[in-house]
């Protein structure tokens, strides 16, 4: 069964967000990565302003829901916008129903990343359904994840 979680958004606060929701809510992260753990790529520069922003942090709430976030930066930072800044995040068993996930909920909406393999080892794809809800659509292949 597919898996759906929340998805924050932060201005460069992320950090300071999810120390205070994990004081809240209990628990350790499961993961947390800064923009500057992530490969260099030239199509990609990331900014010194940006390397120390969280690109990725996940704290479980229960067995079944993690809240999860990032910060945003470079020209992603441009679109933020304080109380609108969250995704729904749906984890598909399969490649093939993350495809179709992604084909349905984009339909008549657009498309923000397309679905592909990532370095951090997720088949993943973000979108914005026609009625202006914000997905990230993704499978985890277990015997790709380390």
């Amino acid at each position: 069964m597919a898996t759906i979680n929340t998805y924050l958004t932060f201005n460069g606060n992320c950090e300071e967000a999810f120390n205070h929701y994990k004081a809240v809510f209990g628990g350790d992260f499961s993961s947390i990565s800064k923009f500057s753990d992530m490969p260099e790529d030239p199509k990609y520069p990331v900014s010194e302003a940006d390397k120390d922003k969280i690109m990725h942090v996940s704290l479980p709430i229960s067995k079944e829901t993690v809240l999860m976030g990032s910060d945003t930066g470079a020209e992603w930072g441009k679109q933020f916008k304080q109380g609108n800044n969250f995704s729904i995040s749906i984890n598909a068993n399969n490649r093939e129903e993350a495809d179709n996930f992604f084909k349905e909920l984009s339909q008549n909406g657009e498309v923000i990343m397309p679905m592909s393999d990532t370095f951090w080892e997720s088949y993943f794809g973000m979108l914005k359904d026609r009625f202006g809800i914000q997905w990230m659509v993704s499978y985890d292949n277990p015997s790709r994840v380390k």
